[in-house]
């Protein structure tokens, strides 16, 4: 038996419970992993609300870290004791131990404690494919990045600054618009009080932008379209202040041939060989110090309503982690 964090019906945080289950020897292709820290990401609340519904009842969390217990049949390049880490379906990463393919971990380099793997690996790795394949920033670009103190932003002005770039980014206090400065962020606006449109264009004299990166969704659509250049691309990775309502393609025409793209971290990662790619890749920016992972907020597993609470809150910054 061990502890994990079920939900029986979609809702609010309080409809999730820590249960004890029971978890079967892992299957073929699957290796068990004991967590040492779990990732929280707002993918999580979406699994939690039904807005992507889920088979009931079910666990949540996509995003772990800990030691491999037991390897399945047919399973090669991992033995027990390695330090892994994952951010892959099905949800599950809630609990004190689970199963999952072996095709879906990595394992944890050395200099990369499991914590901060437990913290970076679904945002990093949406940064990762945001700023390096979606749109590949270059020296001399300037981007905008919504929600740039949470734990995507505080990656991308990290990385994006370390590329060359110049970065603006909203954010809701002048606490957040500080964390974002001093994370590679050259211009945060609070979106609360400033008009972040007017601002951007007073910030690039009036030249607009290359891309959008936008985690919001409803509350900042369709502004974000006025402060693209011709040709510009606008980036849709999330949304957390609702979905964007349906659109008429012809507004991407009328504001100057714009590009609009919905990614999913799990289409750059459906194959081993991606994964491994995009992990290397972030490994090697937070291993050379480049980017920093900001782990903010820790709580127990036990405590996963009160950290729902928070994120939807708009009480957290940078990462959080749950400790089994």
């Amino acid at each position: 038996m061990v502890k994990a964090i079920r939900f029986h019906k979609p809702g609010g945080p309080e409809v999730m419970r820590l249960e004890d289950i029971d978890l079967a020897a892992p299957a073929a292709g699957e290796v068990q992993v004991k967590h040492t820290a779990i990732g929280l990401n707002y993918i999580d609340t979406y699994h939690r609300s039904g807005l992507y519904p889920l088979p009931l009842p079910h666990g949540l969390g996509m995003e772990g870290a800990g030691t491999v217990a037991a390897i399945g049949s047919g399973v090669s390049g991992f033995s027990v004791g390695d330090r892994i880490a994952y951010a892959a379906p099905p949800p599950g990463s809630y609990a004190e131990a689970r199963n999952i393919e072996a095709t879906k971990v990595v394992k944890i380099p050395d200099g990369v404690d499991d914590k901060t793997a437990a913290a970076m690996m679904l945002k990093g790795m949406t940064a990762q494919y945001l700023i390096r394949q979606v749109y590949k920033v270059q020296a001399g670009d300037t981007i905008l990045i919504h929600a740039a103190a949470g734990g995507v932003g505080l990656i991308v002005s990290q990385w994006a600054k370390a590329l060359g770039a110049t970065v603006i980014g909203t954010v809701g206090s002048d606490a957040k618009a500080e964390l974002a400065r001093a994370n590679g962020c050259d211009h945060p606006i609070v979106y609360t009080r400033d008009n972040f449109v007017e601002k951007v264009l007073e910030i690039t004299g009036g030249k607009k932008l290359p891309v959008v990166y936008d985690s919001i969704g409803k509350d900042t659509w369709p502004a974000s379209l006025d402060v693209l250049r011709p040709r510009g691309m606008m980036v849709s990775f999330g949304q957390a202040s609702g979905p964007i309502p349906p659109v008429d393609l012809g507004i991407f025409a009328q504001k100057g041939s714009l590009v609009f793209t919905r990614p999913t971290l799990m289409t750059f990662t459906a194959t081993k060989e991606g994964l491994a790619e995009m992990a290397n890749d972030l490994f090697a920016a937070v291993s050379s110090g480049k980017v920093k992972i900001n782990i903010d907020q820790t709580y127990a597993l036990a405590d996963a309503v009160k950290a729902h609470q928070d994120l939807e809150g708009r009480k957290t910054t940078g990462s959080t982690i749950l400790l089994p």
